[in-house]
C-alpha cells in the first residue's frame, strides 16, 4: 500500500516561454491553494525556473528541476549544477526519465551519479523508471524496472526519495497503462523498496505513474493501491486539465 496523500506532478519538458510559463505557473498554484489535499509540482524548463519560482512565492506549489549535471561545477558546457537549481528556488529534481534516457543517452550509471549527486546535496529526487514497448513485450518490464531501481539507487537512502514509474511506451503516445497494469508494476516496485529499505519503511516512499495521463483517468490511476499520484506531461501544460488531474488526487 502506498503513502496515503497524492503527489501531482507536472513536467513541462521544453515548453512555453516567460509570459505563458508564469500565467501557467500562476494558475496551477491556485489549483494547488484549492485542493489543499493534494500535494503539487511542475518542473519548468532550467531558464524559466527563478521567474516561475517567485511568480508563486509563498505558495504551497513546488518547483523541480527537470534534471541535474552530477558534477558540482566545472567545465560542463550547458549543464546545470545541484546548486544552480537551488538557487534559482527549485525543490526537487527529476532525474532518468525517459527521455533523458532515450533522447540523450544518459546511462543507469549516469542517472545513478546524479541521484548520489542529489542526495548528497540534500536536494529531494523522483527517480524515474520504465520500459519501452519492446521490453514489455519480451515480458522484460520486472527485470528493467528493478535494475533501473538498484543502479540508480545504489548506496543512496530513501529520505529524499520519490518514484515514478512511466512505461516508456506510454509516454506522448496517447497509450496509457490501464490501471491494473500500472499497478502491477507499481506493486512490483514496492516490494522491491521493502526488501532494500524495509516493510516498515517501503510505503512511506512515494511511487508515481506518468504516461499519457489525464483529467479522464488520474481519479482511477491514483485510486490503486500503491500508486500515489502522477507525473503529467503534456496535460500539465494546460491548466483546466491539470487542474482536473490534480483534483482526481483529492
Amino acid at each position: 500500500m502506498g503513502t496515503g496523500r497524492k503527489l501531482v506532478a507536472g513536467n513541462w519538458k521544453m515548453n512555453l516561454l516567460e509570459a505563458d510559463a508564469i500565467a501557467l505557473a500562476r494558475a496551477t498554484a491556485q489549483a494547488a491553494a484549492e485542493y489543499e489535499t493534494v500535494d503539487v509540482a511542475i518542473a519548468p524548463p532550467a531558464i524559466l525556473l527563478d521567474r516561475v519560482a517567485r511568480a508563486v512565492t509563498g505558495s504551497p506549489l513546488a518547483i523541480w528541476g527537470q534534471t541535474c549535471s552530477e558534477h558540482a561545477s566545472g567545465a560542463f558546457t550547458g549543464e546545470t549544477s545541484i546548486a544552480m537549481l537551488r538557487d534559482a528556488g527549485a525543490d526537487g529534481t527529476l532525474l532518468g526519465h525517459s527521455e533523458r534516457r532515450h533522447a540523450f543517452g544518459e546511462s543507469d550509471e549516469q542517472v545513478a551519479a546524479k541521484v548520489r549527486a542529489a542526495a548528497s546535496a540534500g536536494l529531494p529526487f523522483t527517480l524515474c523508471v520504465g520500459e519501452t514497448l519492446e521490453e514489455r513485450e519480451a515480458g522484460q518490464t520486472a527485470a528493467v524496472v528493478e535494475r533501473q531501481l538498484r543502479t540508480g539507487l545504489e548506496g543512496v537512502g530513501h529520505e529524499l526519495l520519490t518514484i515514478a514509474y512511466e512505461p516508456v511506451w506510454a509516454i506522448g503516445t496517447g497509450k496509457t497503462a490501464s490501471p491494473a497494469q500500472a499497478q502491477e508494476v507499481h506493486a512490483t516496485i514496492r516490494r522491491w523498496l521493502g526488501e532494500r529499505f524495509g516493510g516498515l519503511v517501503a510505503p512511506s516512499i512515494r511511487v508515481l505513474y506518468g504516461g499519457s495521463v489525464k483529467g479522464d483517468n488520474a481519479a482511477e490511476l491514483m485510486g490503486q493501491p500503491d500508486i500515489d499520484g502522477v507525473l503529467v506531461g503534456g496535460a500539465s501544460l494546460k491548466a483546466d486539465e491539470f487542474t482536473r488531474i490534480i483534483a482526481g488526487g483529492a
